[in-house]
């Protein structure tokens, strides 16, 4: 029988009007990759939470070791050796590497002055072990996402760390990029450390994946060995309904040119043409870096074009700032919704009715029923699960947000949707929720740019697609054409 290092016996967690966890029974083995698996919502956060000691259950037990155990705090979480890593790293941009990892534990000497030597060397040695080329001796801030996530983890094993837990440890990473966290996991793994991972992507479950615990409604739905499930089985534990069409993409004639972009330049970009129709789904693909969001960001008026044509409905149109473009009929789903897309400590009402205050109000003063009655009437519309529209957005889980992000461009009218990264970080059921909102609004004639890093995703919804790379279009394919292969070779420039 394997070892059990951590274990959760009936845990529950209720808070006012809602019970996010209900006798949650779980068991991590030594060395082992257990994923975590639920809808947002499910209650993963939670349990999360209590095992990293940030929140305290209702009921029931916690045991290290087959040993019972109340975390007072975070603090005493990690002092137990319960490290996390969360989905937005925890790191001080301005410091360097070895800084990071040994952040308020510093050696020094009799006199208090820290021995950095000592700290770079020890820092090395632990980001050696994971397989990391780093220098330790250079600011956070100069590194990309999967290098800060390399420190994140070289922090928590400093630590001593026999238990890790990874949120959505790959939602920004390349496809390299997550092959090389790959490896270091499997290292992880053979040093005896016992691993957490949370993800929505199916398929990384069955590349490092042991075994999965699925959560629904705060609730353990099943805990199987990887070898023994199936991706149908999975779905069904999380949403209890089949999704028989992963991709429920509507074929359909698409309209009239809405949007056409000629010769478009910016500090970044180089040269960009291509055409948008009504009713179309133009899917945006390319390698991280290869200028995907700044076409984004140039079209809505956040980056300065330098040159080139924007044309709407066959009006030549100067872009200038985000508000030009809203009044044009645009709405930009960014990548990042907690930091550009919502306002945190606004209520779900305030965030819906942000860009479309204008239709809200006369001679300055706002008519907040019309207000109110709108924003219930997008809560209801796209299943937006909150107490009711005076919630502040925050509280919500992540594919939560995300529709309150929907609903406030779905509110402002708007003809032509960028979505950049539409469903990162958000469950298998939201994502055929937004996929179906998708078709429905092809259908009443709105146009969407498409961005995504899955390239299933593109595949399966793109009536056309733009691949980029190094700042230009390099290709572009029907959906007819368009495979896997095809797009890699355009994105690498091999072709």
């Amino acid at each position: 029988m394997p070892e059990i290092i951590l274990e959760t016996r009936k845990v529950c967690k209720s808070f006012p009007g809602v019970m996010a966890l209900e006798n949650v029974d779980f068991q991590l083995f030594k060395g082992e990759v257990h994923i975590l698996l639920g809808e947002n919502g499910a209650g993963k956060s939670t349990l999360v939470k209590i095992l990293s000691g940030a929140l305290h259950p209702s009921s029931g037990d916690i045991l290290i070791n087959n040993e019972r155990v109340s975390f007072r705090s975070p603090r005493h979480a990690i002092e137990t050796g319960i490290g996390v890593i969360y989905q937005e790293l925890i790191l001080i941009p301005h410091l360097t590497a070895a800084e990071n990892i040994f952040l308020g534990r510093e050696t020094t000497n009799k006199i208090g002055v820290i021995k950095n030597k000592e700290l770079l060397l020890s820092a090395q040695q632990i980001l050696s072990g994971l397989g990391a080329d780093i220098d330790c001796d250079v600011p956070v801030k100069s590194f990309g996402i999967a290098h800060q996530q390399m420190i994140e983890i070289a922090k928590a094993l400093s630590l001593n760390a026999k238990i890790l837990i990874m949120d959505e440890p790959t939602s920004a990473l390349s496809l390299t990029e997550t092959e090389q966290l790959f490896g270091i996991i499997r290292r992880l793994k053979e040093r005896g450390v016992s691993i957490i991972y949370i993800s929505h992507k199916l398929e990384e479950l069955f590349e490092i994946g042991d075994r999965v615990t699925v959560l629904r409604d705060g609730k353990n739905t099943g805990t199987k060995k990887i070898e023994d499930t199936s991706r149908s089985e999975l779905i069904k534990l999380m949403v209890n309904r089949e999704l028989n069409e992963h991709f429920p993409k509507v074929n359909r004639k698409t309209g009239d040119e809405i949007l056409r972009v000629e010769n478009l330049s910016s500090n970044v970009l180089r040269d960009i043409n291509f055409r948008l129709h009504k009713g179309e789904i133009l899917g945006v693909a390319g390698l991280i870096g290869s200028g995907r969001t700044s076409l984004a960001r140039a079209l809505f008026g956040y980056d300065k074009i330098s040159s080139g044509k924007i044309i709407i409905n066959g009006k030549l149109r100067r872009i200038n700032s985000p508000r030009k473009a809203i009044n044009l009929g645009m709405g930009f789903l960014t990548e990042d919704r907690k930091s550009q897309g919502l306002v945190l400590t606004l209520s779900v009402k305030e965030n819906i009715s942000l860009p479309s205050m204008d239709s809200f109000s006369r001679l300055g003063i706002i008519n907040f029923s019309d207000e109110r009655k709108s924003a219930s009437e997008y809560v209801k519309k796209l299943y937006i699960k909150t107490q009711g529209i005076n919630q502040k957005v925050i509280n919500l889980s992540g594919g939560n947000q995300q529709k309150v992000v929907l609903a406030k461009w779905l509110c402002s009218k708007a003809e032509i949707f960028i979505f950049d990264e539409p469903t990162k970080g958000i469950d298998i059921g939201s994502k055929e929720e937004i996929y179906q909102l998708m078709n429905q609004l092809t259908a009443e004639g709105v146009a969407i740019i498409m961005i995504s890093s899955e390239l299933p995703e593109i595949l399966g919804m793109s009536d056309r697609i733009l691949i980029m790379s190094s700042h230009r279009i390099t290709g572009e394919l029907s959906r007819s054409e368009a495979s896997q292969e095809k797009i890699m070779q355009y994105a690498l420039g091999v072709v």
